[in-house]
């Protein structure tokens, strides 16, 4: 009874002799593969990096007053609200009043990069994921992971293999950032209405004229609210990418953390908060102007 009792009460587990012996064949197997492979992972990277690098030192370059009508003009193109466009701009004035310019144009270029790297991989991988039942059952897992492991654990092996840089911050945004425009346009081309689908066939369309002439045009909605959510994954990793050596409004968050600044966290959180809402927007007013056009031409 009392053997029972134990063994109800103690979880059975490996011995820790056996269980080191684990964990250490994964560390040298890991460490083999980025003394093999890490060089060459850095090189293929590089273009990455020089696009990176070359944009940021674009966004420092030009004059401020330049970048503020640029950003009034997309906000404008986005959201054709004249208080989106107002409120941006005063945004942006205040940034650079209270001496936040440099590092808010750094969080501009790694967020624009991230998103771009995000949408050319998520948009097909989402496609080929409505267009296959199998291969969804295979991604879903996957993104499931994606999004729940805690930034910090695939932090490590992203460090390992490359080191601490702009790549590497780069890579660990993408990772956290993508799984919502796969989903969303997974789910936008499955929503498509079937009638549509059936109409295009009856004109003689291939899967090509289909896909860019129907599935895709009526998804737009779904995928610009996956755009809008992968944009605010990844500024909420800004701070976290500050901790290997990706430069932005993370870093002074992360000095004002280590040295207890108040004002400095509060200032630069409130950046990247005025950042996350303007991208909100004028993102969402985007994707509802989608929507009512494609209501309105289904209704013609």
């Amino acid at each position: 009874m009392e053997t029972i009792l134990n063994w109800l009460t103690k979880f059975p587990a490996l011995d820790r002799e056996s269980l080191r012996d684990i964990k250490k064949a994964i560390d040298s197997s890991f460490r083999d593969f980025s003394r093999e492979f890490g060089e060459s992972l850095e090189t293929f990277f590089e273009p990455l990096l020089w696009f990176l690098v070359g944009l940021e030192k674009l966004l420092l370059a030009t004059p401020w007053p330049i970048i503020i009508i640029i950003i009034a003009g997309l906000a404008w193109l986005g959201s054709r609200s004249i208080k989106i466009v107002v409120g941006a701009v005063i945004s942006f004035l205040l940034i650079g009043f209270f001496g936040m310019w440099d590092d808010t144009m750094s969080t501009l270029a790694i967020i624009s990069v991230s998103t771009l790297v995000c949408i050319s991989l998520g948009i097909p991988l989402g496609i080929l994921m409505a267009r296959s039942n199998r291969m969804q059952s295979l991604v879903t897992p996957i993104l499931d992971i994606m999004q729940t492991i805690p930034a910090f654990v695939y932090l490590i092996p992203v460090v390992m293999l490359l080191g601490i840089g702009k790549v590497p911050g780069l890579i660990a945004v993408c990772i956290y950032a993508i799984p919502p425009v796969v989903r969303l346009t997974n789910l936008g081309i499955r929503l498509v209405d079937k009638e549509a689908l059936e109409a295009a066939n009856a004109f003689g369309a291939t899967y090509k004229q289909r896909l860019f002439g129907v599935q895709i045009p009526l998804a737009l909605p779904n995928i610009f609210a996956g755009i809008n959510q992968t944009i605010m994954m990844a500024l909420s990793m800004v701070v976290i990418t500050s901790m290997i050596g990706v430069a932005g409004l993370g870093v002074p968050v992360l000095r004002s953390i280590s040295n207890q600044y108040l004002a400095l966290g509060l200032m630069n959180g409130l950046a990247i908060v005025a950042l996350a809402i303007i991208f909100d927007r004028v993102s969402q007013s985007y994707g509802k102007r989608l929507q009512k056009h494609r209501v309105g031409e289904q209704h013609d």
